[in-house]
C-alpha cells in the first residue's frame, strides 16, 4: 500500500507565495514520477506540474516562472513553490505520483487534495 499526504495549503493574498508539500510512504521500490495537479470549481482537473525521476520537469504554461517543482529523495517528498500567486490559481491541488510498490505494480496515486486560495 502506498499512501501520498500533501500539506501547505491555506489562504494569501495575491502576489504571495505557498509551498506544498506531497509526502509518498508505505510500500515503495522505486518513485517513477510525482507531479502537481489542481481542480478549480467547475473545471477539469489539469497538470500544474511534474518531475521525473531522472530529474526533468514540465509545468503548465501557465504557471512557468512563478512555480517551481522539486524533491528531496531522501524524504519521498515533492515540493511546489509558488510565487507570485493569482487569483486564477485558486483550486484544489493534488499529488500525483507513479510509483512501483515493492511487490513491483506500478500504479497511479493521487493525494487527498489540499485547499489554495488566492485573494485579490
Amino acid at each position: 500500500q502506498v499512501q501520498l499526504v500533501e500539506s501547505g495549503g491555506g489562504s494569501v493574498q495575491a502576489g504571495g507565495s505557498l509551498r506544498l508539500s506531497c509526502a509518498a510512504s508505505g510500500s515503495l521500490f522505486r518513485i517513477n514520477a510525482m507531479g502537481w495537479y489542481r481542480q478549480a470549481p467547475g473545471k477539469q482537473r489539469e497538470l500544474v506540474a511534474r518531475i521525473i525521476s531522472g530529474g526533468s520537469t514540465t509545468y503548465a504554461d501557465s504557471v512557468k516562472g512563478r512555480f517551481t517543482i522539486s524533491r528531496d529523495n531522501a524524504k519521498n517528498t515533492v515540493y511546489l513553490q509558488m510565487n507570485s500567486l493569482e487569483p486564477e490559481d485558486t483550486a484544489v491541488y493534488y499529488c500525483n505520483g507513479a510509483i512501483t510498490s515493492t511487490a513491483r505494480a506500478t500504479s497511479v496515486y493521487w493525494g487527498q487534495g489540499t485547499q489554495v486560495t488566492v485573494s485579490s
